[in-house]
Parts: C-alpha cells; structure tokens; sequence
C-alpha cells in the first residue's frame, strides 16, 4: 500500500523509525541474541555463556524490547495529539524485529523517505556511526529502500535533561541530606571516545556537559551544592585496552571510604531500563552499597516519560522543517549547543580492533 499523504510539518517525510540495539526474549534467544552482538570478534561460546548468565537471572529475557514497544505507544499517542498520522516503524540492530525486515517492511509500503530515531543520545562509535553503518548495510539488502536522516543527538535537549532532573531529585528525596550523585553511563575505550564527535572526546565532553545542567537545575532549586561525578559501568573486552573510568562500584566503595551519607546513581547515558541498568546498577551496584553500608537510589531512565516523549516528537518536526529549507528551533541544554543534523563522513571511527559490547541504547 502506498503510506498516506504528507501531513502539515513532516514533508518530505513518509515515515519515522525507530531503531534499537534489540535483546532476546526468551532464554533459547540468548546465545544467538550475544552471537549477533560479537560476531567477528572472535569470542568463544563459552564466554558469551558467561555473558548470557545476567540474562538468566532475569528469566533469559531482556526489558529492552518491551521497554521498545511501550515508546512506541507513547510516540504514537503523541504524535496523535497533534495531528502527526505518519507511520512508525521499528527495527533492531541484534535482534528481531531485524532493521533489514522493516526496511523491507517499509519499502514494501511505499515509504520513500522517513527520520529514525536512534534509541542513543550521545555521539560515539557504537552509539551513532555504528547505527548508521546497519542502515547503510540495510539499505544495500533492499530495492528501493528508502533514503533515512538521522536526528541530531538529544542528551542536551531540555526534554533528556529535564527528565533526568525529575527523577534525579526523586531520588535524593529518599537518600539522606547531603548524599552524592553519581552519574552514571556506558564505559567505552578511551581510544573510541577520543575520535568521538566530529571533533573528538565527544562521547565524554556531552556527558559531562549533561551532568552538570542536570547539577545546575538541582542547585538552583534547593540551594544546596553537592558532591557530582561521572562514573562507568559495563565495561568488556580484553584487560590491556584501556576503558573510561572509574568503575561504579568501585566509585562506590570510594564514596563508602570518604564517609558520604548516601548516593543518587542517575545513569543519565541510557534512555530506558534495559539489561546494563538493572543489571548494572540494580543488582550489581546495589549489592555493592548494601555491604558498604552506603545507602543508595537510583533515578529512573526517561522511558515514556512525557518529556521525553514530547521531545522525540519535536526533533521529528524540527528535521522535517529543516530539510524542507526552514530555521527550526534548535532547544538546547548547557554550553555545547545544538547538534549537527548530518555527520561528517570521517566522525566516530571504528576502532581498528573491535571489542565486546552489551547494550549500549
């Protein structure tokens, strides 16, 4: 069938997607599910059994996929609101529903051209070329697959950083006066973040740049100045790479050491709860600061927050305007501004020597 007319504000659009990292759904799915994610690195069975164990203990099942389909009924209920009827689609780099089928799925409806959003708000290898990359290798396994534009990084948009503000402040509600807050994301090799961004370190800088709005807001409300830092979780791949640090729980056990009265854990690098979070940080980090004694909360991810959801909403009417020749507003948190619209052909390279990941979005 051909996809409905171009409705007000979204030409030349017919389509949106949105593209996910995937996980399996039942435990069989494991060991295929971590086969797709390494495959060409080289890493045995055996290991990624070991790796497939954080699934099991969740019933062999990760969140993301569900946490995938509840966005996709919000941004359709959102983009209801305001009289946006075009059609949303979903994709996966790991895992079914595969990006290659909905392209196909797309094609197969007429679309000619559509804007996906990108379940990773940050510049990086793994968390933007790499997708553009299954696009591009999508698009080569499908005739007439339609032409896709990314939106521009959002993890400074006052919809990611307003949402992580909310539930930032939740969670010291429940923690004692004076506890830190340690924000938290994915660990990548140093050598990745240094060619981040079109100018490098970009993976760190936009973090950091995050964090302290997220920071500045908290202070202007209360008042009250505390203890901040960024911190990693979900690091992977052979010991001698050297990787962002410090580690989460050994954050932890420094806060512990220094005698802080409790700690926000905001893992402002991750849009939803999927497995690097409840795993990461509330199996693993938590047990850490139960033995320390350390008490702790965790903010929510954005999820379906309404802001967030509002905000993916905008970007898709914003890169609508901008490619049809307008001067959309651009909003924009802390001092880096606005992202670009369209990566330069050298930005984020892959390393030489690719490592293991896990989710990264």
């Amino acid at each position: 069938m051909s996809p409905a007319p171009h409705p007000i504000g979204t030409a030349p659009y017919d389509a949106v997607l949105l593209l996910s990292f995937g996980g399996p759904e039942k435990p069989e799915d494991v060991l295929p599910f971590l086969q797709n994610v390494t495959r060409g690195r080289g890493i045995p069975d055996e290991r990624l059994k070991e790796v497939g164990e954080h699934y099991y203990s969740f019933g062999g099942k990760s969140p993301i996929n569900d946490q995938n389909r509840a966005l996709l009924g919000a941004l359709r209920a959102s983009f209801d609101e305001i009289g946006l009827d075009l059609p949303i689609y979903w994709g996966n780099r790991n895992w079914a529903p595969y990006l290659t089928d909905t392209m196909r799925e797309m094609a197969a409806d007429g679309v000619r051209r559509a804007v996906v959003i990108v379940t990773s708000a940050y510049p990086s290898y793994s968390g933007c070329r790499q997708y553009r990359e299954n696009l591009e290798d999508a698009a080569r396994e499908v005739p007439d697959a339609p032409r896709i534009d990314k939106l521009r990084h959002y993890a400074n948009h006052p919809g990611f950083v307003g949402s992580f503000v909310e539930s930032t402040a939740a969670a010291l509600s429940k923690l004692p006066a004076g506890s830190a807050i340690a924000y938290v994301t994915h660990s990548i090799p140093t050598a990745m973040n240094a060619t981040s961004g079109p100018d490098g370190n970009g993976y760190l800088d936009w973090h950091l740049d995050v964090a302290a709005e997220i920071t500045a807001e908290l202070e202007r409300r209360t008042g009250q100045a505390r203890r901040t830092d960024l911190v990693y979780c979900s690091r992977s791949g052979p010991p001698q790479v050297p990787w962002l640090e410090p580690d989460v729980n050994d954050h932890l056990e420094a806060l512990a050491a220094e005698g802080v009265p409790g700690v926000a854990v905001v893992p402002i690098g991750f849009v939803s709860d999927h497995m690097e979070v409840i795993y990461d940080l509330d199996t693993e980090a938590a047990k850490t600061a139960e033995k320390l004694g350390l008490p702790m909360a965790r903010a929510a991810t954005p999820g379906t927050d309404e802001k967030f959801v509002t905000m993916l909403r905008d970007l898709v009417v914003e890169r609508a305007a901008a490619e049809r020749g307008e001067q959309p507003a651009r909003p924009c948190a802390g001092k880096l501004g606005p992202a670009w619209d369209d990566c330069r052909h050298d930005c984020c390279p892959p390393l030489r020597r690719p490592t293991p990941a896990k989710e990264t979005a």
